[in-house]
């Protein structure tokens, strides 16, 4: 077991380092990979990004608990990422090009040329920490397996996650978290993949797993529990606010950047296609893993769900296998571990400090710091993999898909509104989570529509001003032309 892992850990950091052979030593490259990457992998590299340990750990782990009804936040999670897609990524690919902005914070507080300093590091502020929160989540997410399957103490599973990571991001920027992407999202899916098979052989094929699903009181029930509205109703509702969660994508720095990364803009579609086939089967499995965990594992008081997927694996896999699951597990949490890592880089030095930093060696050991600084916050933290997760994604979201949504429809907000939405998003969220109303709604359904109202109504008071100053310019006009004819009936 431990051989094996250890053998795909050596492949992905061996894949990254390989990629420093192509890199053009300056910060467009570092951040961006010159903009020269392939649809497939743009589309590989993101949806690893996106389906990161909280998907091992946080969505088995949830399913485990709530049964069949988890199905409904999956449904609505891709729904939303598929509707986002179809009218922000390309836009923003577009508008990265047109302003020649490398950080996801820089293009959207230039997305129309002209600077809004103030803008760009409010948004680079934001991403700061709540990516930062987001890759220790990653880190934790890879401690918890090895702990399970290895015995090792949760330190050294950070601390290993956060060396790798490390390594090949120094040496080959998001070219080489890309490279590693791609490697990590084909062991992922086929460690689910075997999961899933092995376990149900296990209990006699599909349809004695099912009857062994059904004996479990209310775990196959359609509907989730709890809601604040029974039923179909309720559970249309709990869906709609996790097609937020999905929409979310889009103010994902970490994710969205990929996409800016694409060297030709008319495959878009392509990148799309290769995302979202993997994103599915993916779901599929891991859904189904985390429904038959609850027939290996039915003690649900005396263990972290979250341990579902390794402890099932100890149980059911050949050692070899088990090893090629943990390689799996570690390596959802890394690909989006360096992605963070960067994306929190390019915060630092491009997007908050007064002067940017152009020179590499500088901003590799920006990176050198951020990771450390990641990894002393899993070692503190105290809250699970999927807490963690969805409150940076529903955070990063409520502060950014608002301006995002509008900068891609036409709209033109300023720079003092766009501000405010930023703050006005992420408080409704934050609000949101603290007094646990996200049980019955996810938080980013409030928290972007809060953003959007804000935004919306900053553009229509701008317009009424704007049409009142017209009229009142206009009545002033007239004014002094009836001022003249009365004095000066001949100037008539």
């Amino acid at each position: 077991m431990l051989g094996s892992f250890i053998f795909f850990m050596l492949v992905f950091t061996l894949i990254g380092i390989s990629s420093a052979r192509y890199s053009k030593n300056n910060k467009e490259d570092y951040y961006l990979a010159s903009s020269s990457i392939k649809p497939w992998l743009v589309g590989l590299s993101a949806v690893a990004t996106n389906n990161s340990g909280y998907m091992f750990i946080g969505v088995i782990g949830y399913t485990y608990v709530t049964g069949l009804a988890s199905i409904w936040l999956m449904m609505g999670w891709i729904t939303g990422d598929f509707l986002a897609s179809l009218f922000v990524h390309a836009r923003l690919k577009a508008a990265a090009e047109r302003v020649g902005e490398v950080s996801y914070a820089g293009v959207l507080s230039q997305w129309y040329g002209g600077k809004n300093d103030a803008l760009q590091r409010v948004i680079g502020a934001v991403s700061l920490l709540f990516l930062l929160a987001y890759a220790s989540a990653q880190l934790v997410a890879g401690s918890k397996a090895l702990n399970v399957l290895l015995g090792w103490p949760t330190w050294t599973g950070a601390g290993l996650g956060a060396t790798l990571v490390t390594v090949y991001c120094y040496a080959g920027g998001i070219r080489a978290s890309m490279w590693t992407d791609a490697a990590q999202s084909i062991v992922m899916i086929m460690a689910m993949g075997l999961l899933l098979v092995i376990a149900t052989e296990s209990l006699g094929g599909v349809s004695q797993a099912l009857i062994q699903l059904r004996a479990v009181d209310g775990f196959m029930n359609w509907f989730p529990k709890n809601l604040v509205i029974p039923g179909i109703a309720g559970s249309l509702l709990f869906a709609v606010s996790w097609m937020f969660a999905g929409l979310s994508v889009i103010g994902q720095p970490h994710v969205m950047v990929r996409f800016m990364t694409l060297a030709d803009d008319s495959k878009m579609r392509h990148a799309r296609v290769w995302y979202y086939l993997w994103f599915l089967a993916f779901y599929l499995m891991a859904t189904g893993v985390g429904l038959l965990s609850r027939v290996y594992l039915p003690d649900t008081g005396n263990f972290d769900a979250e341990l579902a997927l390794p402890m099932m694996a100890q149980h059911l896999m050949p050692p070899v296998l088990v090893g090629l699951m943990l390689a799996g597990i570690f390596a959802a949490t890394m690909s989006t571990a360096d992605s963070l890592v960067l994306s929190c880089s390019a915060a630092i030095t491009h997007d908050l400090l007064p002067q940017q930093i152009e020179k590499t060696r500088l901003i590799k050991l920006t990176t050198v710091m951020i990771t450390v600084a990641a990894l002393t916050w899993a070692l503190l933290n105290r809250q699970t993999v999927f807490s963690l997760v969805i409150m940076s994604w529903s955070g990063l979201a409520s502060a950014f898909a608002p301006l995002l949504i509008t900068q891609t429809l036409g709209g033109r907000p300023s720079q003092q509104s766009s501000i405010i939405a930023v703050f006005v998003g992420l408080f409704v969220a934050l609000i949101w989570r603290y007094f646990g109303l996200q049980s019955a709604v996810y938080e980013g359904l409030p928290g972007i529509l809060a953003g959007l109202v804000v935004i919306n109504f900053a553009s229509f008071k701008a317009k009424m001003i704007g049409t009142l100053s017209v009229r009142a310019t206009s009545d002033d006009k007239q004014a002094k032309k009836t001022v003249i004819l009365a004095s000066d009936p001949k100037t008539e």
